[in-house]
Parts: C-alpha cells; structure tokens; sequence
C-alpha cells in the first residue's frame, strides 16, 4: 500500500494535525471501505477501533424500545469513536453505522491513545473535535424540541450536504422517517413543502438540493451553530455539494 501523505487525504481532522503529529499516526493508520448499513460501533461494546473518514456519511443514533432515533452525523470532518476513546472509556451507548458509503482510514484504538498521551497538540484537536461533535447533538436537541418537522428536514439535508460531494442525498422516505423520529406520512408532507417551495427537487431513491439559502432560511436556529464551532476551532466544515460554500444560519 503506498504511504499516506497528508496533503492528499480529504479527513479534515488528519489535515488539520501539525506534520510531525501526523507522521506519528501515520504508520498505524491503515484504508478500509465503508459499506453502507456496517455497524462500524455497536452500543454497549469494547470499541477497538475507531476510525478517519475520508468519504461517505456515518448515523450516531440511539436505539431505544421504540426504535431508532438518529442523534448525529459523522462525515470526512471527524473520527468515528471519538469521544469515548479519548475522554477514557471503551464503549458507548450510541450505534454508529455507515448511512452514505465511502473509505475511511482506521486506526486501533490503543495506537490512537499512545499517541495522544505522547503529543498534547493532536489530543487537544481532536478534543476540539468531540466539542463540536457535542454542539450538534445539542443542537439536534434544540431542533427537535423547538422545531417542526420541515425545519428538521431542512436542518438534516444541510449537513447531509455539507458532508457530500454531491447536491444529490441518496435516501428514502422510509430512512428519513427513521432518522427523525417522524412517521412515514410526515416526513412526504414535509419533503412535499420544500420541493414546492422550491428548495429540492424528489426522485425515486434521492432528493436533490436546488436552493441551499432557501433551506437556511428554515432551518433557522437550528443549523449553524456546532458548524461556527468547528470553523472556529478546526477549519472550514466543508461546501455544500458542488463546490457551494457553507453559509452561517441567518435565523428564522
């Protein structure tokens, strides 16, 4: 396998890392693909491995008795496993699986550790990281307290697309349904505003954003707030598809 260079890599975290603090991983990390539905981190189990994405969408979602709740996404801006490797734990309660396929680059969770504990600047980024990862599970709560659920589904689409290449989001209504906590008939009245609107456009398997600023506007309150963080923190999260820049949330 050829080395990895760091110039080349598309992980803004392992980009964001000073030279020598990625050379020190680089050796252990190593190129996996990322299938869609794989459980990457199964709740309530020793995490072992935690993992860079490069390309492709990760779900953070509790499961609970009365189904699956998505709580988070995970794209080429962070490390799957983060927070509970880092912060001293081997576990979480939290299912983390493959919602968009792509790669990613793995590391074991030991060889992460030795080299935080070795290299105060990349633990500092990477506990940057969890802060903003944690700003977003605050606000998924403020959004599904406080918001109806056009508003979510906007919110939801903005960083499906912040994390993709594409203007394009590769999902049905029966995994939006899932996502948000939402029933079926929901969810279609919901995409059935936006598109009339003007804001995406529905086909069979996929929705295509056509309007983002349509789509801050509202999503409101709800969108921008953990993504200034990492802008502030780390660097910029990323574009909104095709090459869009992401652009803050201007309130309802």
């Amino acid at each position: 396998m050829a080395q990895l260079q760091q110039a080349d890599l598309r992980n803004r975290l392992l980009r964001a890392l000073a030279p020598d603090d990625f050379l020190a991983l680089q050796p252990a990390l190593r190129r996996e693909d990322m299938a869609v539905r794989r459980i990457m981190i199964a709740a309530h189990t020793t995490i072992e491995t935690v993992y860079f994405v490069e390309a492709g969408i990760v779900s953070v979602t509790n499961d609970g008795m009365r189904g699956r709740v998505e709580i988070g996404l995970i794209g080429r801006e962070g490390l799957v496993g983060a927070a509970p490797v880092l912060l001293g734990d081997d576990r979480t309660p939290y299912t983390h699986f493959v919602q968009a396929p792509g790669r990613m680059l793995a590391i074991d969770a030991p060889a992460l550790l030795g080299a935080v504990e070795a290299r105060p600047a990349m633990r500092l980024m990477l506990l940057r990281y969890i802060h903003t990862h944690f700003a977003q599970t605050a606000q998924t709560a403020f959004a599904n307290a406080r918001g109806n659920t056009p508003m979510r589904l906007a919110r939801w689409l903005l960083m499906y697309q912040d994390r993709s290449d594409s203007d394009a989001v590769m999902v049905t209504h029966e995994f939006m349904s899932l996502m948000l906590g939402v029933e079926r008939p929901g969810v279609t009245a919901a995409l059935r505003r936006l598109e009339g609107d003007g804001f995406v456009r529905k086909h069979r398997g996929l929705v295509e954003i056509v309007d983002r600023d349509g789509l801050l506007e509202l999503a409101g309150d709800s969108y921008g707030t953990a993504e200034a963080e990492y802008d502030r923190l780390i660097g910029e999260l990323g574009t909104g598809g095709a090459g869009t820049p992401m652009a803050p949330s201007r309130g309802p």
